[in-house]
């Protein structure tokens, strides 16, 4: 099938509620078009480098996500081009988020990160941080907290479904607490392997590269 073929598939079994963000990562601008081209208005890149050189080629209705980890020394490249930064994971990021953010009077949207599957080779923070982030988010101007993104351990449908239903519990409570700059909006789990399982743990926020583009082409990098 085409990039387009999978795209009108994968949405056909979306409901309107579910935020599609298609992983464009490696791929390049001419399948970007192609998924833009049948409605996909939401991509999400890994790197800083490459979302800026993709944001600067396609149209600028395109909301841009960050959906990998975010060095410090690139925050200041993201102004005024990225809807949603997915890799909040520490305080000491959000302070330069802040900081970038605040010299030019623009509001930064973030996920925070959870390494919900205290996985070393993953970042993210682990929940016994959670808070103390959350505290020195209260303290922003120029960082609002939109909601929670994981990616979750390989595994069954068993374990995936728990790793979900662990993240959907994290978002409820947090939407209960009413905190300052805080606001659960999204709940970004789900990828290519394990979407479906997701939503019907409570993700509204899905990012699914392969199922769409094909597998990765990491000679692009």
């Amino acid at each position: 099938m085409t990039i387009k073929e999978n795209y009108k598939n994968v949405v056909s079994e979306l409901s309107k509620d579910i935020v599609l963000v298609a992983v464009s990562k490696t791929k390049p601008v001419e399948d970007i078009k192609e998924i833009y081209d049948a409605g996909c208005r939401e991509f999400g890149e890994n790197k800083v480098q490459e979302l800026i050189e993709k944001y600067e080629e396609l149209p600028k209705d395109i909301s841009w996500h960050l959906i990998g980890h975010l060095q410090r020394n690139k925050v200041k490249y993201l102004i005024n081009k990225v809807k949603l930064i997915h890799s909040l994971d520490s305080v000491r990021l959000l302070q330069e988020i802040e900081k970038q953010f605040s010299k030019s009077n623009v509001i930064a949207n973030t996920l925070i990160q959870i390494n919900i599957g205290r996985e070393e080779s993953k970042t993210g923070i682990m929940l016994e941080h959670l808070d103390e982030l959350l505290q020195e988010v209260e303290k922003c101007e120029y960082v609002k907290v939109r909601g929670i993104m994981a990616t979750i351990p390989k595994g069954d449908e068993k374990s995936c479904r728990k790793y979900f239903s662990d993240m959907k519990n994290i978002f409820d409570n947090l939407k209960e607490k009413k905190l300052k700059n805080v606001s659960m909006e999204y709940l970004s789990i789900g990828m290519s392997g394990d979407y479906k399982y997701a939503i019907e743990e409570g993700s509204n926020m899905v990012r699914i590269g392969s199922a769409l583009f094909g597998k990765r082409n990491y000679d692009l990098n």
